[in-house]
């Protein structure tokens, strides 16, 4: 009887890994799907929800600042 507790166990927490992998490998790297997801601001270091930061695409990559006037600083500083 404990030996069907402990197989059955381990068959759960198998199937529950296998179903974690399935749901990452479709995702591409470094994709933010949940909008509570904190994310830093490049400019004053900051922590915000990404769901309520700024979003701004520099030389091609998406930086998340806390207000506008982050945003504007850091392509400044970025542009020389």
């Amino acid at each position: 009887m404990l030996r069907l507790f402990i197989v059955a166990g381990l068959l759960i927490v198998m199937y529950l890994l296998v179903r974690s992998a399935i749901r990452q490998w479709g995702r591409p790297p470094g994709e933010l799907s949940d909008p509570r997801q904190m994310v830093q601001d490049p400019m004053c270091r900051v922590f915000i929800p990404r769901g309520t930061a700024v979003p701004a695409r520099i030389g091609g990559q998406t930086y998340y600042f806390c207000s506008s006037d982050c945003a504007t600083k850091f392509e400044r500083q970025l542009s020389g």
